[in-house]
């Protein structure tokens, strides 16, 4: 029997409404709403660093200037342990994000990762996995307090309104031919030639009425994940709908080995790991590719500019009188002048990187020791094998 679909609801595709001002307080200060100090101007400079790219800025800017308190959806994937890159900068840009008065809607793709066999496509384990995300978000420092974030598990959301959002997955489904599609599939961390099964094949066009159906106004994600962003885009033209999803791509933090674009949760020596024990770090960086005078393609100075400047807003470096003394670097520029001159060199660098990065994951590692429900979910999930 054929079934046409329906039009999407109306109120899947209708922006989301401006949130009650009585919940928007942010922890830590007495001014319930801060981000109402901040002008236009720095509001949009604010949201707009957390992106190596935005689509499109002009819309972004009278977006924060109309709406007081724009929605942005994240999500991920509970496949594993969590890297450095999707705890601390996640950690940086969320906090950024709420900061400039936005609300983040971060999405525990369980589904998701079923569908991308992930986990072996063990929904017990993939919950496992996305309540231990959660822990680690909140001793690395991530402000739940404010209100202002809120963790949905698509399961749960998706049941709760399948009439809403089923249609909407099979009218994208509908308004797009397969090589589309599948040109999508880089988003679960495949490509176009591997031999994709008919549920990954499904995945893109439910990724792409998430955004609908979160009534998200910012797309902000990794650069990974632009492709299916860019398909909401297309897929509001195809609606005629006039207010498209703005696209925010965070910078994709490469692997601590020469020649890894991507960190791999499968590959330990590609990165850092949130819950890694001090000598863990210590070792990792020490044996990470950095050779001298290089900028291009240098993991240890990403490391640097993308979670410790940010973090820390400055990076110092102790060495001997000798070697030219201490120093702390207030900006990477500075400290690339340095670099590439040879003035800074990796055995002075990358103890002063692994330094800084074991300072940032202490409160974590604390976290996980103390807390007996962290502890438990860690030791679960270390016991898991990480399936592609």
């Amino acid at each position: 029997m054929e079934v046409t679909p329906t039009e999407p609801p109306a109120e899947a595709m209708e922006s989301l409404h401006v949130s009650n001002p009585e919940t928007a307080g942010s922890s830590g200060t007495s001014n319930p709403n801060p981000a109402a100090q901040l002008s236009l101007e720095q509001r949009f400079q604010i949201v707009r660093s957390v992106g190596e790219e935005c689509i499109q800025e002009d819309e972004l800017r009278n977006l924060l200037e109309k709406k007081p308190e724009p929605v942005c959806y994240d999500g991920f994937e509970p496949s594993g342990r969590m890297h450095i890159a999707q705890g601390v900068m996640k950690t940086i840009n969320v906090n950024k994000l709420t900061s400039a008065g936005c609300r983040v809607k971060i999405w525990i793709a369980d589904w998701f990762a079923k569908l991308n066999n992930k986990m072996g496509g063990d929904l017990k384990k993939i919950e496992i996995v996305g309540r231990y995300l959660i822990e680690i978000w909140k001793a690395a420092g991530m402000d739940l307090d404010g209100g202002k974030v809120e963790f949905l598990w698509s399961s749960k959301e998706i049941n709760g309104r399948a009439d809403e959002y089923w249609p909407l997955v099979l009218d994208i489904a509908q308004k797009n031919n397969l090589k589309r599609i599948i040109r999508c599939s880089q988003i679960m961390g495949r490509s176009e030639q591997d031999e994709l099964t008919a549920a990954q094949i499904f995945y893109p066009c439910m990724q792409c009425a998430d955004i609908f159906f979160l009534k998200a106004d910012i797309c902000q994600l990794g650069m990974d994940q632009r492709k299916v962003n860019v398909l909401a885009r297309e897929y509001c033209d195809d609606i005629k709908r006039k207010n498209k999803p703005i696209i925010l791509s965070h910078h994709m933090l490469p692997g601590l080995q020469q020649g890894q674009e991507k960190m791999s949760k499968s590959d330990e020596t590609s990165a850092i790991f949130m819950e890694d024990e001090e000598a863990e770090v210590n070792v990792k960086i020490k044996k990470a590719y950095c050779p001298p005078k290089i900028v291009e393609g240098n993991p240890c100075l990403e490391y640097i500019k993308y979670i410790i400047l940010p973090w820390f807003n400055e990076f110092t470096v102790d060495r001997s009188a000798e070697n030219g003394g201490n120093k702390t670097f207030k900006t990477f520029e500075e400290l690339i002048a340095d670099y590439e001159s040879g003035e800074l060199h990796p055995a002075d660098l990358k103890p002063a990187l692994a330094k800084a990065l074991n300072k940032i994951l202490e409160p974590v590692r604390e976290h996980f020791k103390k807390d007996s429900n962290a502890k438990d979910l860690l030791k679960r999930v270390k016991a898991y094998r990480v399936t592609k």
